[in-house]
């Protein structure tokens, strides 16, 4: 199963799915108005979660009262969801080949996870298992590269990227417009990451899935860099808190063939 997903996120998450959980934020209030509103989710409505990760964004899912299936590749980070997540049924598969039936589900949702796979072929099967009129929600929290800080952050992992997919690139977007799918309201919502500059700084960039799958050396290299970034930087340095400027975007589609 892992021969349909990128190497750098099989080694990745694999070595570092404690990392992504304290590392990476979770996602504002305002998705549960997303999740209801435009995706229709709700008692009585199924959702399945394509990526899932180690269910970070079950919980906005759950809070819905819609049965959730969460399905991930990786088994380092399925395990992690189903022990966090155990009213969620987790499912071993990948985007291209989901092991459920035609027309199944409601609502299909990519957190943090459609870059990985957006080609047409998984899009033509998260159609196949939404069911006429059901919905396809693609999130992502991004970082606000505007600050001079972050863009020094940008830079310093950016040459370890290789071919590994981001949603910065943009590329997921070659996908669509797609057969039997409409465009819904996209939207946007301000969502600082709070906390412990080691936390939501270090931690953050040691996440991410081309660093977690450097040697260990090598990340330490790169976590004494970001230190040192933190240190040289006025509105960080010295401080127990800093807010990590992010922005959640949400763009749906409903099936409508």
């Amino acid at each position: 199963m892992s021969d349909a997903v990128h190497p750098a996120a099989v080694a990745g998450y694999t070595a570092s799915a404690d990392t992504y959980v304290s590392g990476r934020p979770g996602y504002p209030a305002e998705v549960g108005d997303w999740l209801r509103e435009t995706l229709a989710l709700g008692p009585g409505r199924t959702a399945l979660e394509v990526g899932a990760g180690t269910g970070k964004f079950l919980p906005r899912l759950v809070e819905t009262n819609a049965r959730v299936i969460a399905l991930e590749p990786v088994d380092a980070m399925r395990a992690a969801l189903a022990q966090r997540n155990p009213e969620v049924t987790a499912i071993a598969g990948t985007a291209q080949e989901i092991p459920l039936a035609d027309a199944s589900v409601d609502s299909v949702i990519c957190a943090q996870a459609f870059h990985w796979f957006a080609t047409t072929a998984a899009l033509a099967e998260m159609r196949r298992v939404l069911r006429i009129g059901g919905t396809l929600g693609l999130i992502w929290n991004v970082r606000d590269e505007s600050m001079p800080w972050m863009a020094a952050l940008e830079a310093l992992v950016e040459p370890y990227a290789g071919d590994a997919p981001r949603y910065r690139s943009g590329a997921w977007r070659a996908v669509f417009p797609a057969p039997g799918f409409e465009p819904l309201p996209e939207r946007r919502v301000p969502h600082p990451h709070v906390g412990d500059p080691e936390k939501v700084i270090v931690d953050r960039t040691l996440s991410v899935s081309f660093v977690a799958a450097l040697p260990p050396a090598e990340q330490q290299r790169i976590a004494a860099r970001v230190r040192a970034l933190i240190a040289a930087t006025p509105e960080l340095v010295g401080r127990d808190t800093i807010s990590f400027p992010y922005e959640t975007r949400m763009y749906a589609w409903r099936r409508t063939s």
